[in-house]
C-alpha cells in the first residue's frame, strides 16, 4: 500500500509538470542560470531542427503567445518561453525589461541551445524586442557568431529610449546601431511606430542585419491581446502563428551567412521612462518655427497654417483607432465652442486613414464642426516629431508654437482654456 501511494505521488509531480494548451503538451521545468537565478520555462516540443525562443514583453508572458505553440509545432517549429520577469521577481512593467541583465539572458540562449540541440530564433514584442536584441548581442560576443542563432522576431517593437516631449527627436535605443543579425519586423499599420520603421531599418542594417517588415493593415500594436480588439484584430490574431511560421520560413536563408558584431561598448540604457507622463499642456521645448502645414480637409480644400498668423491654433494630430483621440475630442469641440468668432481655431490632422473610414468616423463616433485634416501618406506626422497619439501643439498668433501636448487631455480644464486664453490676449 505505501508503494501505491509513492506511485501516486509520483504521477501527480509529473503531472503538475505537463500543461495542455489547444492539445499541445507543454513541459514545466527550470534552467539554472547561477546560484542565485533561475528560470522557469515552458516548452512545446517538436521534430523540426529550429525553435523559438520567446521572451517577454512589457505584458509579461501572455497565454495568448501559449495559444500559438499549436501551429508552430505543427509545422515542425518547437516553441519554449522563459519567465525572465519571475527570475527577477519584477513586475510586468516597461521598467522592468530594462532591469534584465543581458548576461543572464545570453546564459539562458546558451543553455537553451545545448539542452535542444536546435537552432533558435528569439522573438520579443513591444518593448521585449531590445531585451532581445541585447541578449542576442551579447550571446554572439561571448559564444561566437554560430549558425545556430538563426535570427529574430520583432512584434510590434518599442525601440526608443522613451516617448520624447512633442517635437523633439526621438533617440534609439544604442543596442540598434550594434546589431548584426537576420530580422523580420511585424508591425501593425494603426501605429504611431508605423512611421518610425525609416528610422529603426536603416539603423539595424548599417551594422550588417538583414531586415523585413510585414506591414500589417487595420490592426493596432497589441492586437492580439487587447480587451477592445476590432473584428480585424482578432482575424489578424488568429493569423499570427502562420506568420511567425512564414517568417522562419525567410529568416532560414540566412542561417549560414557569417555575422560580425562589433565588441566595442555602448552606453547601455539603464532605465527606461515609462511612456505614461502627466498629461499637461506645457511649454514647447523645441524649434518654435512650426514645419510647413498644407493640407486638404475633408472637402478638398487647401488649409494653410501658415495663413493663420493673427489667431491662436492647436494642431492636433489623430486617429480614429486612437482611444485616447476619441476620448478628448468631444472637449476639443467644447473648447472649439467656447471660442467662437475669436481668432482661435482647430486643426485635427488625420494620420493617413481614407476618407470613408474618417466620415464613417464622425458620423458614428465623434461630430466636431472644426477642420479635419487629411495627412495621406504621414509626411506632416515626420515632419512635426509625432511619436504617440494624439499629439497637440498650440501656435501663437505670431505663428510661432508656444505650447505642446502628447496624450489626451480634457482641453475644458481651467487651467488648458486659461492658458489659451492668455495666447489669445497677447
Amino acid at each position: 500500500m505505501r508503494v501505491k501511494k509513492n506511485i501516486f505521488w509520483v504521477f501527480l509531480a509529473l503531472l503538475s509538470s505537463v500543461v495542455f494548451v489547444n492539445n499541445v503538451i507543454a513541459d514545466n521545468f527550470d534552467l539554472q542560470l547561477s546560484k542565485e537565478l533561475e528560470v522557469n520555462m515552458q516548452s512545446y516540443n517538436a521534430d523540426g531542427k529550429t525553435m523559438y525562443l520567446w521572451m517577454p514583453s512589457e505584458s509579461g508572458l501572455l497565454d495568448q503567445e501559449r495559444d500559438f505553440a499549436a501551429t508552430l509545432v505543427k509545422n515542425n517549429i518547437e516553441i519554449w518561453f522563459a519567465d525572465m520577469l519571475g527570475a527577477y521577481f519584477l513586475p510586468a512593467l516597461a521598467s522592468s525589461i530594462d532591469k534584465i541583465d543581458s548576461r543572464d539572458t545570453a546564459k539562458l540562449i546558451e543553455q537553451v541551445r545545448v539542452k535542444s540541440k536546435k537552432n533558435i530564433i528569439l522573438v520579443g514584442a513591444g518593448r521585449g524586442a531590445a531585451l532581445v536584441l541585447k541578449a542576442a548581442r551579447t550571446w554572439q560576443i561571448q559564444y561566437g557568431s554560430k549558425a545556430s542563432l538563426a535570427g529574430v522576431i520583432l512584434i510590434s517593437p518599442k525601440l526608443f529610449i522613451e516617448t520624447p516631449e512633442p517635437g523633439i527627436e526621438g533617440k534609439l535605443l544604442p543596442v540598434i546601431r550594434k546589431t548584426n543579425l537576420p530580422i523580420v519586423i511585424i508591425q501593425p499599420e494603426s501605429s504611431p511606430w508605423r512611421w518610425k520603421m525609416g528610422e529603426i531599418v536603416p539603423a539595424l542594417e548599417k551594422s550588417g542585419s538583414d531586415v523585413y517588415v510585414w506591414f500589417l493593415k487595420n490592426v493596432r500594436d497589441r492586437f492580439y491581446y487587447r480587451p477592445d480588439a476590432t473584428q480585424s484584430e482578432d482575424n489578424m490574431a488568429k493569423q499570427l502563428p502562420i506568420l511567425l511560421t512564414n517568417a522562419y520560413s525567410l529568416l532560414k536563408y540566412y542561417q549560414n551567412k557569417t555575422r560580425v558584431v562589433s565588441s566595442k561598448k555602448f552606453i547601455e540604457v539603464k532605465k527606461v521612462i515609462e511612456g505614461k507622463k502627466e498629461r499637461t499642456l506645457r511649454a514647447y521645448k523645441g524649434n518654435p518655427v512650426p514645419p510647413p502645414l498644407i493640407l486638404n480637409n475633408m472637402g478638398g480644400e487647401k488649409i494653410d497654417l501658415g495663413k493663420m498668423k493673427g489667431k491662436v491654433v492647436l494642431v492636433n494630430f489623430w486617429a480614429s483607432w486612437c482611444p485616447p483621440c476619441v476620448h478628448e475630442m468631444p472637449s476639443m469641440q467644447r473648447l472649439s465652442n467656447l471660442f467662437t468668432g475669436k481668432s482661435f481655431e482647430i486643426l485635427a490632422v488625420n494620420m493617413a486613414e481614407d476618407k470613408k473610414t474618417i466620415q464613417k468616423f464622425l458620423q458614428e463616433k465623434v461630430q466636431v464642426n472644426f477642420p479635419i485634416l487629411l495627412d495621406t501618406d504621414g509626411q506632416a506626422l515626420k515632419a512635426w516629431k509625432v511619436f504617440a497619439f494624439p499629439t497637440s501643439y498650440v501656435i501663437g498668433k505670431k505663428g510661432k508654437i508656444r505650447l505642446a501636448l502628447f496624450g489626451s487631455v480634457d482641453w475644458m480644464q481651467t487651467d488648458v482654456v486659461e492658458k489659451i486664453k492668455k495666447l489669445m490676449n497677447e
